[in-house]
Order: C-alpha cells, then structure tokens, then sequence
C-alpha cells in the first residue's frame, strides 16, 4: 500500500478542515482527489506529503509513519503544491540543479536534463522562473517534484495556468508516469480526471462523500440519463417541456437541447414522434448517462 491514511483529522480554530477521513491508494495507482474550494482537499495533501502535521489519525507512506518517520518518507514523495513555491531569480537549470543538490542526487547533471525533458521545459532552460508564463512555471514545479524519482506523487492542481495543448501534455506525462509511480492528483478538470483516472475520491466539508472507481461511480450515481437533440429547423422550448418522464432540460444555440430524463428509451421515442408530426427534421441525437462533472455536483451540492 504506498497510501494509507486512517481516521485523519485536521481543525483550523474553530473550523474542521478535515473531519476523520480514511483511504488507500495502491501502489501504481492513479487517483484524482476531488472537491469544491475548502472541502479539505489541499490540507489533506499537504499532510500527507509531511509540510504540516495533522491533529489526529494515521498517514502511512510506503509503509512509513509520516509523523515518525518523516526523513524516509519526504524522499519517497514527490510534491507539487497548489500555491508551487519557486525562485524567480534562478534560472530553469540552475533552480532544478540546486533542487538536485538538496537530494543529494547521483549523476545530478543527467538527472535535471532528463526531467527537463520529460516535462518539456527544452526551449526555457536558459531563462529566469520570473520570465516565465504561469503554464512553464507549473512544468517547473512538476520538474522539481520529480527530480528524486520519488515512488508517490502528490500533485495539487498541476494543469493549472496550462493552455489546452499543455495540459493535454501533462496528462499525457502523468499517465505514463503511473505506470511506475502512485499518483494522487487534485484537478478542477473533470474531463481530465476521467481521461487519466481509472478511480476517484471526492471530499465535501473535510469527509469523504465517494470513493470509487470512475466507472462504478457513474452506473451508481446515474439515476437519471441525458438525451441530447439537435433540430434542423427552429424549434421552442415549450414544445419540448410538454413531453413525458421531463426532469429538466438546458437549451443551447441552433436548436439544440440536452433533456434529463429518468426513461431514455421513452424520451428517445417521443423525440423521434414529435418530428413525425411536427414534419421538423432532427440532425442527432444520443443519450448518456451523467457524467463526473455531474456526479460532484451532485456529491457537493
């Protein structure tokens, strides 16, 4: 088990900011850690990763105690923190050298240039942090968190300031690295959870309200189905309120509706009836059950 954290708890003056949580992450796993701003989330990492310590519970690295045994755990963690703490008035390659150097890394020199390329940080070692855009800052961070070939990684919102080209990078640099590493990662991006993540935890008011695979969340969560059309002639929203098993329904431009329904089949059916006796034309139409996004916003809610 490379995570293993028992009744965890972690108050704030008069705030609970994490109220008796327990979970485990396998080794060569990757798990998105999910919830709203406050839900706990940040703190949790930054326990686990050793930078402050909890009030009561358990954290277990590698089958290391983080409170007893923090020296052995810190080098078995690689941390990205949400805030990303740098020096901006070191260059790229001198900042990743004396992060090196901390480790006491063997054949340092091979090691920096290796991260630099795995993060894709080739075309701005030769500049200072402060020049750098958010999204090269973030690669930075993510360069230094790995510099010590750490076996978990704690990653706190790491595709943030990320255009969309890097992120799909990053993800991509993520995944390949849980083929070898554990990986606990917080994002906002659900779709980038679903595309990396095989299981999810989702914390709400310092408790965890899922843990789950991705897969088995959806088909235990999904009560309800989404069925979305697209008309090719105008169409109103009246028209479509007036159809059976409705629970809401979102319009969007160009005749387009996306309908919650408990009945898919049924809602299909009237759709395909109403454009029989309407003689409108429909240019798609499919339904899904709810996504992630869907799911916490549920969970959260």
């Amino acid at each position: 088990m490379s995570i293993a954290v028992s009744n965890l708890t972690k108050t704030f003056g008069s705030q609970k900011a994490v109220n008796n949580i327990s979970f485990q992450v396998n080794s060569g796993e990757i798990v998105g850690f999910l919830g709203p701003n406050g839900a706990g989330k940040s703190t949790t990492m930054k326990m686990i990763a050793g930078y402050i310590t909890a009030d009561g519970g358990k954290i277990e690295v590698c089958g290391e105690s983080v409170v007893e045994n923090s020296s052995i755990t810190k080098k078995k963690i690689g941390y990205l923190p949400e805030a990303n703490p740098l020096y901006f008035d070191m260059y790229v390659r001198e900042y990743l050298n004396f992060i090196a150097e901390i480790h006491q890394i063997d054949e340092k020199k091979e090691r920096v240039k290796a991260v630099i390329e795995l993060v894709g940080l080739d075309k701005e070692v030769n500049k200072k942090i402060g020049q750098l855009s958010k999204g090269y800052k973030q690669r930075v961070g993510l360069a230094a968190a790995l510099i010590h070939d750490p076996e978990v990684l704690i990653l706190d919102e790491p595709t943030s300031g990320l255009d969309p080209n890097q992120i799909i990078e990053i993800r991509e640099v993520i995944k390949n690295l849980g083929a070898t590493k554990t990986i606990l990662f917080s994002s906002h991006i659900m779709q980038e959870v679903e595309a990396i993540c095989n299981r999810v935890l989702i914390i709400h008011k310092g408790q965890i309200v899922a843990d789950d695979l991705v897969n088995s969340l959806q088909l235990n969560n999904s009560s309800n189905h989404y069925v979305t059309i697209q008309f090719k002639e105008v169409v109103s929203l009246d028209m479509l309120q007036n159809l059976k098993e409705v629970v809401s329904i979102k319009d969007f431009p160009k005749s387009t509706f996306t309908i919650e329904t408990t009945h898919p089949e049924v809602m299909r059916r009237q759709l395909l009836e109403l454009s029989i006796e309407r003689d409108i034309n429909i240019i798609s139409l499919n339904s899904e059950k709810q996504n992630l996004e869907q799911i916490f916003k549920t969970l959260t809610n």
